[in-house]
């Protein structure tokens, strides 16, 4: 089935969209406000998603800039994220808001002008332009919801879900592979119910099975939530052991939510844009 990289966009759109309708309401101090990680506050998850926004349409339009941004990232990834993360929290919210909206669009424009097959280069291996978009979706679905938490608000729920779920799922083997872990070779069926529809992976009969709600299964797999806290469940020692672990991002797995650690209000928040 050929990808719809518009509708693709049109999604990043929304999920940015609203993001920033959190953001345009809440007071100067608000942007102080600590969330679930350390040393962050809501200004350091906005830059954030600007640096990296800004960091792609380098790799769409300045191969040669980007090649030399990857190398210093690469020397320490960490060091990187965090340093640009904090240089770009430095200025005032308005023009931190400014410069990832306007960074998104213009990113957003950049793939629309690419085959939805073409290759992209990036920290980790190349990927394509589908699979890029459907990446900042994911990244601006977990650092909104990193803003939320600090905000007391609860985490979206929209059909969007459905592209960090697929991204989770695609990345099974490297979650295994980050965790030292051998590569799985069973195949897991993972079925997720979303407003009345179920989203669904893998074979019907396979031994292997996770079922559970679409946006805990996203709140898992970004690890802004403990398994404890999710809505999911796991039929066999492989998806017990694939939920204990599973990530949609590349990089390092991070310390995770601790149990209880962000009991969202009663009621989900509902995207209007859905």
């Amino acid at each position: 089935m050929a990808v719809d990289l518009r509708a693709l966009l049109k999604d990043w759109h929304d999920e940015s969209w609203a993001l920033e309708s959190v953001l345009r309401p809440i007071g100067p101090r608000d942007w102080d406000r600590p969330t679930p990680a350390p040393g962050w506050g809501i200004r350091h998850q906005v830059a954030h998603l600007a640096w990296t926004d800004e960091a792609l349409f380098l790799a769409l339009t300045a191969p040669e800039e980007f090649g030399r941004l990857r190398l210093r990232v690469g020397a320490d990834p960490e060091a990187a994220v965090a340093e640009a993360a904090e240089a770009g929290a430095g200025a005032d919210p308005e023009v931190i808001v400014r410069r990832w909206v306007a960074g998104q669009r213009r990113t957003a424009q950049a793939l629309g002008r690419l085959d939805p097959g073409a290759r992209i280069d990036w920290f980790g291996p190349p990927m394509g332009a589908a699979a890029a978009v459907s990446a900042r979706i994911m990244e601006t679905f977990a650092h909104g919801q990193d803003v939320r938490d600090a905000l007391g608000l609860a985490p979206v729920r929209s059909p969007r879900l459905r592209h960090i779920a697929h991204l989770a799922v695609a990345a099974r083997p490297y979650s295994f592979a980050v965790n030292s872990l051998p590569a799985p070779v069973e195949d897991i069926r993972v079925e997720l119910a979303s407003d009345g529809e179920t989203w669904s992976w893998g074979p019907d009969d396979a031994a292997q099975k996770v079922v559970g709600d679409a946006l805990d299964f996203a709140l898992l797999a970004t690890r802004r939530r403990h398994r404890d806290d999710c809505a999911v469940q796991a039929s066999g020692n492989l998806a017990d052991q694939w939920l204990d672990i599973i990530q949609a991002y590349a990089g390092p797995p991070g310390e995770g939510r601790q149990p209880g650690a962000h009991q969202a209000p009663a009621g989900p928040e509902v995207d209007a844009r859905g």
